[in-house]
């Protein structure tokens, strides 16, 4: 698989001028047509790999071997650089290194360490935070992970909806300072906190989902953001899908005249069918 050229591809967004919006993708088929309508690159979320390969809420419940799994399964399908996002390591900065280590094997580009307390405690809630010396020691085990200098490591961070703008940048410089390529926020409210934080740390921005009115390329790209999420709405769209054409079935619709039905032709673009078929022409004489 050629995961060099797709790590460059993304390390010249990274290191380019323009944000780019890429596409959330959670299989095989979701990232062929993430390339085929034009996306640059592709993104699997935490939460997304919960939705999909295990049926349950983003709890922190899907194992490392689940996540890395699909993630190889979407790369050997796809074509574009995949980011990932790889919540807290699964685990202390041990298994960081090691959840570093095993993503790279699946062929993904670029991927996310964050420093929130998970998997949520005995007792607490889902909104608190570890220490930055610990985040700091998780970055740096992700680094020392790290075998292909092309991959790149992302530290992140919600604080911005927790502790406030204050704590955000000293995350962001701790985790700067330890040597991430990229620094991601989460929970960005407003424009005036995006510009608080641009002009104070260096690195690129990658963002999660922010509000509609600040998707604005001209206006992230001039703020050093090089990756901005719109959310995962694609996951749900399908799901609403099979839904409606199960539901529909159920009740009696002939399966002639269900609604919003692939093409063949579109269905053998998706699954190469030409490719196949030259294969095997060229290696069983068919």
């Amino acid at each position: 698989m050629n995961w060099t050229e797709r790590r460059e591809r993304l390390r010249a967004i990274v290191e380019g001028q323009r944000c780019i919006f890429p596409a959330s993708v959670y299989d095989g088929i979701s990232a062929r047509i993430a390339a085929d309508v034009g996306f640059e690159a592709m993104m699997f979320a935490g939460s997304v790999g919960s939705f999909s390969v295990i049926a349950a809420p983003d709890l922190c419940v899907l194992t490392l071997t689940e996540f890395v799994q699909q993630a190889y399964r979407i790369n050997r399908a796809g074509s574009l650089p995949l980011c990932v996002d790889a919540d807290h390591g699964y685990g202390n900065a041990l298994s960081v290194k090691r959840t570093v280590e095993e993503l790279e094997n699946a062929g993904i580009s670029a991927l996310t360490i964050e420093d929130t307390l998970l998997p949520v405690p005995f007792g607490g809630d889902d909104a608190q935070l570890i220490s930055i010396e610990e985040g700091v020691g998780k970055m740096r085990a992700a680094l020392a992970g790290r075998q292909d200098p092309r991959l790149v490591i992302c530290g992140r961070t919600s604080a911005i909806a927790i502790t406030g703008v204050e704590d955000t940048i000293a995350r962001l410089k701790a985790y700067e300072a330890a040597g991430v390529d990229m620094l991601f926020v989460a929970g960005l409210k407003n424009r005036e906190q995006l510009d608080a934080l641009a002009s104070a740390v260096k690195k690129p921005l990658f963002l999660g989902s922010v509000p509609e009115d600040m998707m604005d390329l001209d206006y992230l790209s001039a703020r050093n953001v090089r990756v901005c999420l719109q959310g995962h709405h694609q996951f749900w769209a399908g799901v609403q899908g099979v839904y409606n054409t199960l539901k529909a079935l159920r009740e009696g619709t002939k399966p002639s005249k269900l609604p919003n039905v692939a093409s063949a032709d579109l269905q053998k673009k998706l699954l190469r069918q030409a490719d196949y078929a030259q294969w095997s022409k060229d290696f069983l004489n068919n």
